[in-house]
């Protein structure tokens, strides 16, 4: 099968996010309060699948070897391509501790992406579907989802119950730098402190309802 990676890599290129969960209950009210704060809003089906590299035994430095994620966008029985990407170890709370910032690399790759990441040198240990809604607000995107498991005979996903617990993601929806593109009269968010005000104005919207934080992954 053919296949292409197109890698999006910059130096010091982060995501900046702030983390939360709620009970079911609360599901109508967080949903209006979202919806009346974005500029979209559309239902979400994904499958992510974890990768740890091959015959990686030992720590380096005390952190645990880089993971590989594949993510691919499930919905209306159709499906995206796949995404690889790759976090590091959060900058210290020292640094920023408002909202979780990590180096971030991603790379679509069309074609037989899980042979791809096997190529490189790494093995599955485990994978799981998310399903609920997607916001998108400014350069953020809003991520709302219960985690469904994997049925081991068919692999397809298994429902979630009624009360499972909801997770939601206020993250940045592209790579931010440390610093300012030299191009001006970008709408987009471009900065680390640009991108942690923007979640941080989610955070108070969110204020009394919804309490999101920083979480060190």
């Amino acid at each position: 099968m053919s296949m292409f990676a197109n890698t999006q890599t910059h130096a010091h290129a982060y995501e900046v996010a702030l983390f939360g969960e709620f009970f079911a209950r609360d599901l109508k009210a967080i949903l209006n309060r979202l919806t009346l704060h974005t500029e979209s809003a559309a239902l979400m089906h994904t499958r992510e699948i974890l990768f740890e590299q091959f015959g990686v035994q030992s720590q380096v430095q005390g952190d645990e070897p880089a993971l590989l994620r594949a993510k691919k966008e499930l919905g209306d029985g159709t499906e995206s391509g796949w995404t690889l990407f790759s976090y590091l170890k959060p900058e210290s709370v020292r640094v920023h501790p408002e909202a979780t910032v990590r180096p971030w690399a991603t790379c679509e790759v069309i074609g037989d992406a899980l042979s791809f990441a096997s190529a490189l040198g790494y093995v599955q240990r485990s994978q799981i579907y998310k399903r609920g809604y997607a916001f998108r607000r400014g350069a953020l995107i809003i991520q709302m989802f219960q985690q469904e498991q994997v049925d081991p005979k068919t692999s397809l996903p298994i429902p979630a119950h009624t009360d499972t617990l909801w997770e939601v993601e206020v993250k940045t929806a592209t790579q931010v730098n440390t610093s300012a593109p030299a191009s001006g009269g970008h709408v987009q968010v471009s900065t680390v402190r640009a991108a942690i005000d923007a979640v941080l104005e989610v955070q108070l919207i969110m204020k009394g309802l919804l309490d999101l934080r920083r979480q060190d992954l």
